[in-house]
C-alpha cells in the first residue's frame, strides 16, 4: 500500500498549487547538470571551453547515460510547472511574467556572467590577449570575433548554457498560443480516451515519436543550441514540454508511472545497455568484424531504436520513482527550489574559471575535478545565499522575485504556485 503522500490525487479540477517531487527533481537535475558539465572538463575530445590534461574514456559512456534525459527531463518539469500553476490565471499576463523572468535573466547572464567563459576560452585558444577588463570593453560592443575566438564568437556574444532560458520562452510563448487547442473539447475527449488506455504499452507510445526525429530530423539538422534551425532538439523539447503540461493534473497518469516504476526502469536499463553495446562495438571491435556481426540488420537503426526508448522510459521511471520518494515537504525543499535558479546562471561560468586556474597547477586527475565540483557548489552557495538572495536588486536578474516572501527553511503553503522556469 502507497503511503499518503505518494497516493495523494491530483484532481482535474481541482489543481494542486504545488507539487514536491516535481520541485525536488528540479533541484536534483540541476544538481546534476553542474556535474555533468564538470565532465565535459575531462572528456576525450571534449569541445567545452576548458579543457584538462586528465582525460577519461569512460566519461563518454556515462555522459550518454546522462545526456538522453537530463535536458528533456527539464523541459518536461518546466511543462508540469506551468500546468500547476496556469488554471484561474490570465495567459496572456502568465506570458508577460514568464517573459520578464526568463529574459531579463538571459541577457543579464549574456553580458554579466557568460563572458568570463568566453574569456577563458579565448585565452585558452591563444585568440584573446590576457586582460580581462579589456576584453569586456570588447566584448559589450557586441561585434563578431574573429573564428575561432570562443563558443559564439561569430555573433559577437554567446549565451553559452544560458539557451535553456531562450527555449524556454519560445516554448512557452507558443503553448500560451496554443492553450485554446489544447483546451477544446477535442484534446480533452482524445485525453479522456487516452486515460482509459493507459498500461505500459500505451506510457512508452511517445518513444515512436521520439524515434521518427531521430531518424528523419537528427540527420539533417545536427544539436546546435542556437534556437534557429535546432529543429531536432526544438521537436524533442517541446513534445516533452506540451506532454508535461497535458499531464500535469492528471492523476491516473502520475497512479500509473507510480505504478509501472519498476518495469519503466527496467526497460530504460535494456534500452541503455543496448545502445551502449552498440557504440563500444563500434568502438572497440575490429572492422573486419563488424558485417559479419551484423548479418543484413541495421544497426544504426537499432541503436536509434533504443536511445528513443531510452529517453521516454527513464522520464517515465524517473517521475514514477519521484513520485513514491519525493512527493513530501522536505525541510530543505523551498530554500532550495529558490537556489536552483541562481545556481544554474552560475554554475557554468564559475566551472569555467576554477578549471582555467586549477589546469595549470597539475593536481592530479582526483584532486583537480573534486575541486572543480567542490569549488562551484561553494560559489553558487556563497554567492546566492550572502549576496544574490539578499540584494534586491540583484534578485530579478537572478530569476527571484523582488522580495524573499519566506523564511530559509520551512515548509512549502498552499498559497505558492510552482515556478514554471
Amino acid at each position: 500500500m502507497h503511503s499518503p503522500a505518494t497516493a495523494r490525487r491530483v484532481m482535474p479540477h481541482a489543481p494542486q498549487l504545488r507539487r514536491h517531487d516535481i520541485d525536488a527533481l528540479r533541484v536534483f537535475a540541476f544538481l546534476i547538470l553542474i556535474v555533468y558539465h564538470v565532465s565535459g572538463v575531462y572528456q576525450v575530445d571534449s569541445d567545452f571551453h576548458v579543457v584538462s590534461s586528465y582525460q577519461f574514456a569512460w566519461l563518454d559512456f556515462a555522459r550518454i547515460v546522462v545526456n538522453r534525459w537530463r535536458m528533456p527531463l527539464l523541459f518536461a518539469i518546466s511543462g508540469i510547472a506551468i500546468g500547476l500553476a496556469l488554471p484561474g490565471r490570465n495567459p496572456g499576463r502568465f506570458a508577460l511574467l514568464r517573459t520578464w523572468r526568463l529574459l531579463l535573466p538571459l541577457v543579464f547572464g549574456m553580458l554579466a556572467i557568460v563572458p568570463v567563459q568566453a574569456y577563458c576560452e579565448g585565452v585558452g585558444n591563444g585568440m584573446v590577449e590576457p586582460g580581462f577588463w579589456a576584453f569586456m570593453q570588447r566584448y559589450w560592443l557586441l561585434r563578431p570575433w574573429p573564428a575561432g575566438t570562443f563558443t559564439g564568437a561569430e555573433h559577437g556574444v554567446t549565451w553559452n548554457h544560458l539557451w535553456y532560458l531562450a527555449y524556454l520562452w519560445i516554448y512557452t510563448l507558443v503553448l500560451m498560443a496554443l492553450l485554446p487547442l489544447l483546451q477544446s473539447g477535442v484534446v480533452r475527449r482524445l485525453q479522456a480516451w487516452l486515460r482509459t488506455r493507459l498500461n505500459a504499452a500505451a506510457l512508452l507510445l511517445p518513444a515512436l515519436a521520439f524515434f521518427a526525429y531521430l531518424m528523419l530530423l537528427r540527420p539533417r539538422f545536427p544539436e546546435t543550441h542556437a534556437l534557429v534551425g535546432d529543429w531536432y532538439l526544438h521537436a524533442v523539447y517541446v513534445t516533452v514540454f506540451v506532454l508535461g503540461y497535458l499531464v500535469a493534473n492528471d492523476d491516473r497518469f502520475w497512479r500509473t508511472v507510480l505504478r509501472l516504476r519498476w518495469r519503466t526502469l527496467a526497460i530504460a536499463l535494456v534500452a541503455i545497455c543496448i545502445e551502449l553495446s552498440l557504440k563500444a562495438a563500434g568502438q572497440f571491435l575490429p572492422a573486419e568484424q563488424i558485417p559479419a556481426l551484423a548479418a543484413g540488420i541495421d544497426w544504426g537503426m537499432v541503436e536509434r531504436a533504443a536511445r528513443a526508448l531510452y529517453l521516454w522510459s527513464a522520464l517515465l521511471a524517473i517521475f514514477g520513482w519521484g513520485r513514491a520518494l519525493l512527493d513530501r515537504p522536505f525541510r530543505w525543499l523551498p530554500y532550495a527550489t529558490e537556489a536552483v535558479y541562481p545556481w544554474y546562471i552560475l554554475h557554468q561560468s564559475l566551472i569555467v574559471v576554477i578549471a582555467y586556474r586549477l589546469i595549470p597547477l597539475r593536481l592530479g586527475a582526483g584532486w583537480e575535478p573534486a575541486l572543480v565540483v567542490l569549488g562551484t557548489v561553494a560559489g553558487c552557495l556563497l554567492l546566492h545565499e550572502f549576496v544574490i538572495r539578499r540584494a534586491a536588486p540583484l534578485r530579478p536578474l537572478f530569476g527571484l522575485a523582488l522580495r524573499a516572501r519566506s523564511p530559509r527553511w520551512r515548509e512549502p503553503v498552499a498559497q505558492e504556485r510552482s515556478p514554471a522556469a
